[in-house]
């Protein structure tokens, strides 16, 4: 059995192992793959019979001019594979749906925190002397922004967003939510189900963390931040397709949004006319929420276990 791992670096960039995936079978491993290269891929994929991709494009093109068997994504979305072509082709296509939880919900406050008392920023002013010349025993250049009794709105109530939940609601925080799986006027737990648009209208902050569909797509725009609280704070570590960037830009310049706490865009990496590197108040990071060593190891773990239910007939994590 042969096995291709086309660009693993981004999980494993050297603090984990691939020793149990080479126990399955012959195995060769790639930090990178390019994205536009249909004959590069097609020659590292080779005879290789278990392909494994994160970002890199698996093509009808690819799979016509292969002989893949199975192919397993290694992160949730799964965009990246034609997966109409796999079908017909009757090759498996799993993805790994639960790994980041916990570490996702973390950042979503690590991003919150952050624009609540923009603690790297005063580390920095310390280390540049200006406590020690302070003639104060304290300073602080923004106002700093407690969270207890404020509201926040979590738009997307899966797994992510009930793990935002319970942190907000630890924090002191009101919580409501808007998914349309679930009933207006219902509870759970410490979170109220309402309307979309009575969220936009009492959030103090809003937390994304819904998935990118056309009903989704730019749910964060002009009309609808019209509709927020002015000084609301915005947060989005789901998926950049979510927000209109133009739009929340100027919302942020006007000061109608005093905060964006972002980590994904809609082009990535990041391009440099993106209206978001501009804004006021706008802290971005690259697509990192997933990335702690727990959550990789688990991604790790899953994808080795997926195959090895794969390969006994018994495929798992299909989408």
């Amino acid at each position: 059995m042969k096995i291709v791992v086309l660009d693993g670096y981004a999980l494993n960039p050297g603090d984990l192992s691939w020793a149990a995936l080479k126990n399955l079978g012959e195995c060769r491993i790639y930090d990178r793959t390019s994205f536009n290269d249909d004959a590069e891929i097609i020659s590292r994929i080779g005879d290789a019979q278990i392909v494994f991709t994160n970002k890199t494009p698996i093509t009808k093109k690819i799979l016509d001019a292969c002989n893949v068997k199975y192919i397993g994504v290694l992160a949730t979305g799964y965009n990246v594979v034609d997966v109409v072509a796999a079908k017909e082709k009757n090759i498996p296509v799993t993805n790994i749906p639960t790994y980041g939880t916990q570490s996702v919900a973390q950042f979503a406050f690590a991003l919150l925190l952050e624009i609540c008392h923009h603690v790297a920023h005063h580390s920095r002013a310390v280390h540049e002397g200006r406590w020690e010349s302070c003639e104060d025993f304290c300073f602080w250049d923004y106002p700093l922004i407690e969270l207890a009794g404020k509201t926040m709105g979590v738009i997307g109530y899966g797994r992510i967003g009930q793990t935002t939940s319970k942190l907000a609601a630890a924090f002191g925080m009101k919580v409501i939510a808007f998914d349309s799986m679930r009933e207006v006027g219902t509870k759970l737990g410490d979170c109220t189900f309402v309307e979309l648009d009575e969220l936009f209208k009492t959030s103090d902050v809003i937390a994304l963390h819904c998935p990118l569909f056309p009903s989704t797509q730019g749910i964060i725009c002009a009309e609808n931040i019209a509709k927020m609280k002015d000084g609301v704070i915005i947060l989005n570590n789901s998926r950049g397709g979510l927000v209109v960037e133009k739009d929340l830009r100027e919302a942020l310049d006007s000061g109608k949004v005093l905060a964006a706490g972002v980590d994904v865009v809609s082009t990535e990496p990041i391009k440099g006319d993106n209206p978001l590197l501009g804004a006021k108040n706008c802290f971005i990071t690259p697509h990192i929420s997933w990335a702690s060593k727990e959550s990789r190891e688990r991604l790790m773990n899953s994808a080795v276990d997926d195959l090895r239910a794969g390969l006994a007939g018994k495929a798992v994590n299909v989408v």
